[in-house]
């Protein structure tokens, strides 16, 4: 029985082996681009001990298969053109052939949502009609990565396909590294590809390898004592429970069969429900609500005037993450699925009474943060705004944590599904938007972020090749400041600060974000940004890809003065009458007072009537830090900066399995 059995299965391995194709991975593809000026490398998989052969551009180089069937060559390299065609020819099944291949610059463009977003889907950029209607650029391509975990390293993704730029494709690209590839393009005129890889809300942790934080000080002791991954099912199913005792906590019990029908109601009592502060996501709110997926209600009294009562009425229920069915007065007025649309919902005549109305939404959250967080937030009747900030009251629905595995479930997860099976695809560099997922660790990320880049790095071979990232823009994500402390601006630090690897290079946006929206749409100035990094760095175009950065300061009575590098042609300020914004001295006390400054010359000089003797200056250190206005006459703004060590809101968080 046993050498029938065996027989069997030489059998089969044997017809594996004779009708087996030559195969690569989805990288590869039509429409691809290739890195230029470096060998590019190719590979795949086969028979074993297939030769294979690999023809491109009057190239020709030959491989053979080892005895798990994976084969790898390299090409030399080849000047930017095409198109061209790349064909693959082994002896088991037919040749495979790549057309319409192009060799240019090739950049891994990844992170979370701000770099996930797309031109014209959920998150709709300024401007988007206009952008994809001028979007002919044949020789700009974009592939997108699925969005996919995997408890160990692939060796291939899903799918893919690569996509050429027009018009009726450019939509579905990011949106930043869509305009990073063509502030490129329209420079140098050689091809690009963008390869995005990238996924919303996620944690700098689950894109890096476990063999990283093996060698990692900061991370072994995590590494090593974490579950099985196996037994994350388990984990999941005892924080479900901890975080119900949670919400009984808060609110006594679950809702019973068929109550919450009646949660719309004008009529619900709802004076024992417990309160929180809107808009805001549960997960700021301080509740214990971190780990929260599922439905909640929430309710707000409003009251209107016998003059606006029965009129009709504009209802801005701001970004609601992830779905929405919104009520007045027990009357749907409306329904989004898409977590980042700005819901604009129109309240019809004769439904608003005079005195006491109730608006009630009901929060569907799949994942990651959830509640009413962002955006306009407001009742409009004609010309009177009845303003809706402020506490509402809200039960939790239903608890539906997945005990499925998710992207921040465990680190590793996106660089074993996402990253490892792009490498070694030959590559530039890459260009990278994330931090947001990591700003309650902000200090830790001074050690997780750089040791991302190094890890790609290590694992690509190609040394230390270029990586470009975006500091977080301004979000008033949770009211922070220099008085209470600020996790974004901790953040924009850490991110400063990974500037001591070589070859990295940090686009500031402090300007072109939104209090109220944590996916700024103004992403042309965030590809143009990058793409001047790239071209000083890379492509030897003589420009100013920085805005100034903090130098030295000087202490003199009552004044400091600070010098800094990047000026470019000078300091300036939009600003008519020269007055700068977003800088705070403090003394001995440690006790934070906004600043008066001014430009002179090359330096700016800070003081404040009430601080005789200075000791710090902070600039553009709050989460919300769009008012700071130093810029360099090239219009890049100054990197945000502290001149004190002192101890943050972060510095004790650090990174747990799972949060």
């Amino acid at each position: 029985m046993i050498k029938k059995t065996c027989l069997l299965a030489f059998f089969v391995f044997v017809t594996i082996s004779l009708f087996a194709s030559v195969s690569l991975p989805r990288i590869f593809g039509d429409n691809m681009v290739l890195q230029r000026d470096k060998p590019i490398n190719v590979w795949g998989w086969g028979s074993a001990g297939e030769k294979i052969t690999v023809s491109f551009h009057g190239q020709t180089r030959m491989a053979k298969a080892d005895k798990q069937g994976r084969w790898s060559l390299q090409l030399g390299p080849e000047s930017a053109g095409g198109p061209y065609e790349l064909k693959v020819t082994g002896k088991s099944g037919p040749a495979r052939t790549f057309s319409n291949v192009m060799v240019g610059e090739v950049w891994i463009c990844s992170g979370q949502s701000n770099m996930e977003m797309q031109i014209a889907g959920w998150g709709r950029i300024n401007n988007y009609q206009q952008e994809i209607a001028a979007a002919d650029y044949s020789a700009i391509r974009h592939i997108k990565v699925p969005n996919t975990t995997a408890l160990a390293p692939q060796e291939d993704i899903p799918s893919g396909d690569w996509k050429v730029c027009s018009p009726e494709t450019a939509g579905d690209f990011s949106a930043t590294a869509y305009f990073f590839a063509r502030e490129i393009y329209q420079k140098l005129h050689i091809p690009i590809g963008l390869i995005n890889t990238s996924w919303g809300g996620t944690m700098v942790e689950t894109w890096t390898s476990k063999g990283a934080f093996e060698q990692s000080d900061e991370y072994k002791d995590m590494i090593t004592s974490m579950p099985p991954l196996a037994d994350m099912k388990v984990l999941a199913q005892q924080k479900k429970e901890a975080l119900t005792k949670v919400v009984l906590g808060l609110q006594g019990s679950m809702p019973a069969a068929g109550e919450e029908a009646q949660y719309a109601s004008a009529d619900l009592d709802d004076s024992k429900w417990p309160h929180m502060k809107v808009p805001g996501t549960w997960e700021q709110a301080g509740l214990g609500l971190d780990a929260l997926d599922g439905v909640v209600w929430f309710r707000k009294v409003i009251e209107v005037s016998e003059a606006d009562a029965g009129k009709a009425a504009v209802l801005a229920a701001g970004e609601i993450d992830d779905a929405d069915e919104t009520y007045v007065n027990g009357t749907k007025v409306g329904a989004t699925t898409n977590y980042a649309a700005q819901r604009q919902y129109n309240i019809p005549a004769g439904l608003l009474k005079a005195g006491r109305n109730v608006i009630a939404v009901r929060v569907l959250d799949t994942g990651g943060g959830g509640g009413i967080y962002a955006g306009e937030f407001k009742c409009t009747i004609g010309d009177h705004e009845l303003p809706l900030a402020g506490e509402w009251s809200f039960r939790v629905a239903d608890i539906a944590m997945s005990t499925a595995v998710g992207p921040n479930s465990a680190p590793t997860l996106l660089f074993n599904a996402m990253i490892n099976p792009l490498i070694p695809y030959t590559i530039r560099g890459a260009i990278w938007y994330q931090g947001e997922a990591n700003a309650g660790r902000a200090y830790q990320y001074r050690k997780g972020f750089p040791l991302m880049i190094m890890d790609w790095r290590a694992r690509w071979k190609e040394g230390d090749f270029p990586f470009y990232f975006v500091q977080l823009a301004s979000f008033n994500a949770g009211n922070g400041n220099s008085g209470k402390g600020s996790s974004w601006a901790e953040l924009r630090e850490a991110q400063a600060m990974t500037l001591s690897l070589p070859n990295t290079g940090m686009a500031v946006t402090t300007d072109i974000g939104n209090a109220t929206d944590i996916h700024p749409k103004n992403k042309q100035d965030v590809g143009k940004r990058l793409a001047y990094i790239a071209l000083h760095n890379i492509y030897g175009q003589s420009l100013e890809y920085s805005g100034p950065v903090y130098k030295s300061m000087q202490a003199s009575g009552d004044k400091v003065t600070l010098q800094f590098d990047h000026v470019g042609g000078g300091l300036s300020t939009p600003d008519v009458y020269g007055y700068l914004r977003g800088f705070e001295v403090a003394g001995t006390d440690h006790q934070w007072h906004y600043a008066k400054a001014f430009i002179e010359g090359n330096t700016v000089t800070v003081w404040q009537d009430g601080v005789t003797a200075p000791v710090a200056v902070r600039y553009g250190w709050a989460d919300f830090a769009g008012e700071a206005n130093l810029f360099n006459k090239d219009g890049l703004p100054a990197v945000p900066f502290r001149t004190d060590q002192w101890k943050g809101v972060t510095e004790e968080v650090k990174y747990t399995v799972g949060k």
